[in-house]
C-alpha cells in the first residue's frame, strides 16, 4: 500500500511541475482542473488562409501565488521557463496574482498559458512609466510583451490593469506613460480566448509585429469611478501585423473598439459588440513624416455600436503639422488606405455613423485643403447599415470630407438605413468624387 502511494506522487511529479519546491501538502491540495484548450472556429467571415496548427501540450506547469499583493512576477517567470516548448501554464482559479515587474515573455514557443485566475498589476506608476517595455508607436508602453511562436491563452480568467490610479493621475498630467494591458509583441501564430480584461490605464490591447493570431471570447470593460475618465482605452490597436482576427467579444471602452494603426493588412473584425467607443477605426494614419503607413485588405462584419462616437471611422492627418491635443500631434506622413469593407452594423445612439477625414487633428478645413494628406484613401466600401445616431450632430449622419479628391477616390456607400433623431440622413461632404449620388449630402465643404 505504501509502495502505491509513493508511485502514485512519483508519476504525478513526473507530469506535473512547480515553479517552487513543494510539499507532500501543497501537492495532493485541491488545483484548478486543466482547462482544455477552447476551439472558436474562424466564421462567419474567413481571411482564406490557413492559421498554423498547434501540437498538444505534454507537461503541465502551476503557478504559485505569495498572496497579499505581494510580487508573483518571478513565480510566473519561473513557470513559463519550465513549461516552455510543448507545456501548459495554469493560473489557479482561486489566486490573484500580482504583476510588480515588467515581463518580457518574447521568448515563448509552443505553449499555453490557462488563465482560470485574476492577475492583477501593481499600481506603482513610478515604477511602470520607467520599467514598461517601450513600443515605438505614439509612445506606446505595455506592461509585459507576449511572443514567439504557438502560443495559446485561454482560462477565462480576468487581467486587471489597476487603471484608476492612472486614471486620476492622467487628469493631473497628459504626458505621462499609461501602460497597455495586454501587448502581443512578435508573436507567429496562436490565440487569446475566454479572457477577461479590466481596468487598462490606456489600451487594452497592441497587437504589433505579430502574425497568424486569433482573438475570440474576450470581455473588455473598466469605466473609472472618479470624475477622470478612463482616456484613451482603445479595445485593440494593430500595428505592423497580417493575418489577424477579432471576433465573437464584447466591448465597453472609451475609444476605438479597434482601431487599424499603420501597416495592419489582411485582417477580419467580426461579431463584436461595441459600446461607448469611437468606432471601428482605420487610423490615425499619416501621423509621422517620413513613415508610409499601409492598411489594407480589412474586412469588418456584423458589428453592433451603441452609444459611441463613430460607426465606421477612417481618420488620416493632412498635409501640415496639426495637433489634436497636447499629447498627440502629426501630420506629413504618406501611405495608403484600401480595400476596406464595412459590413453590416446596427447603431444605436451614434453620432456619426460613417466618418471618413484626412483632416484629422486639423479644425481650419481651408488650410487642410492647401496641404492635402499625402496618404491616399481609395477602393472602400460600406454597406448594410441600420440604427438611428445622437441628437448631436442632427440632422447629420455622417461625414465624409477628404482633402482633395485627387487622393481620396473609389468610395461606395450602399444600403445605408439610418437616420437621425429627427428623422433625417443628411451628410456633410467635401473633396469625394461622384459621393452625392450615393448619400443626402447636405452640407458641403
Amino acid at each position: 500500500m505504501l509502495v502505491s502511494f509513493y508511485l502514485a506522487i512519483a508519476l504525478l511529479e513526473a507530469s506535473v511541475v512547480f515553479a517552487a519546491p513543494s510539499s507532500l501538502e501543497d501537492l495532493l491540495s485541491p488545483r484548478s482542473v486543466v482547462s482544455k484548450r477552447p476551439s472558436h472556429p474562424i466564421a462567419p467571415k474567413h481571411l482564406g488562409h490557413q492559421f498554423p496548427t498547434s501540437p498538444n501540450r505534454t507537461k503541465t506547469c502551476y503557478v504559485p501565488s505569495y498572496g497579499n499583493g505581494k510580487d508573483d512576477s518571478a513565480n510566473i517567470l519561473e513557470s513559463i521557463k519550465q513549461c516552455n516548448n510543448g507545456g501548459h501554464v495554469v493560473f489557479d482559479r482561486n489566486n490573484k496574482y500580482t504583476v510588480a515587474t515588467a515581463l518580457d515573455l518574447t521568448f515563448l514557443k509552443h505553449v499555453d498559458l490557462d488563465i482560470q485566475g485574476t492577475i492583477q498589476f501593481s499600481n506603482d506608476t513610478d515604477y511602470w512609466q520607467k520599467n514598461a517595455f517601450d513600443q515605438v508607436f505614439q509612445n506606446a508602453t505595455t506592461f509585459f510583451q507576449l511572443g514567439g511562436e504557438d502560443v495559446n491563452v485561454y482560462g477565462g480568467g480576468t487581467l486587471d490593469g489597476n487603471g484608476q490610479v492612472w486614471y486620476d493621475l492622467y487628469a493631473k498630467d497628459i504626458y505621462i506613460l499609461r501602460p497597455i494591458l495586454f501587448g502581443t509583441i512578435g508573436l507567429k501564430g496562436g490565440s487569446i480566448a475566454d479572457i477577461n480584461m479590466r481596468y487598462s490605464p490606456q489600451w487594452y490591447n497592441l497587437v504589433a509585429n505579430s502574425t497568424d493570431v486569433v482573438f475570440s471570447n474576450i470581455t473588455i470593460s473598466g469605466a473609472s469611478s472618479s470624475a477622470n475618465p478612463a482616456k484613451n482605452t482603445d479595445g485593440w490597436d494593430t500595428y505592423r501585423s497580417s493575418n489577424i482576427v477579432i471576433q465573437n467579444s464584447h466591448i465597453d471602452n472609451g475609444d476605438d473598439c479597434v482601431s487599424f494603426k499603420p501597416n495592419s493588412t489582411d485582417m477580419i473584425v467580426q461579431n463584436l459588440y461595441c459600446n461607448g467607443s469611437h468606432g471601428i477605426s482605420v487610423g490615425s494614419l499619416g501621423q509621422y513624416i517620413g513613415e508610409v503607413d499601409i492598411v489594407k485588405n480589412i474586412y469588418v462584419y456584423n458589428i453592433s455600436m451603441s452609444d459611441a462616437s463613430d460607426g465606421a471611422r477612417i481618420k488620416v492627418w493632412p498635409g501640415i503639422s496639426s495637433a489634436l491635443s497636447g499629447d498627440l500631434q502629426g501630420g506629413g506622413g504618406s501611405g495608403a488606405v484600401s480595400n476596406i469593407t464595412y459590413d453590416t452594423m446596427a447603431l444605436s445612439n451614434v453620432d456619426y455613423a460613417i466618418e471618413i477625414t484626412q483632416c484629422y487633428g486639423q479644425k481650419n478645413l481651408t488650410l487642410c485643403n492647401q496641404f492635402p494628406s499625402n496618404l491616399t484613401i481609395s477602393d472602400i466600401t460600406v454597406k448594410h447599415f441600420t440604427g438611428t445616431t445622437s441628437k448631436k450632430y442632427d440632422p447629420l449622419v455622417g461625414y465624409l470630407v477628404c482633402s482633395s479628391p485627387t487622393v481620396c477616390s473609389d468610395i461606395t456607400i450602399e444600403d445605408i438605413t439610418v437616420k437621425s433623431p429627427t428623422g433625417n440622413n443628411g451628410y456633410q461632404c467635401g473633396s469625394i468624387s461622384g459621393i452625392e449620388t450615393q448619400v443626402n449630402c447636405t452640407k458641403t465643404t
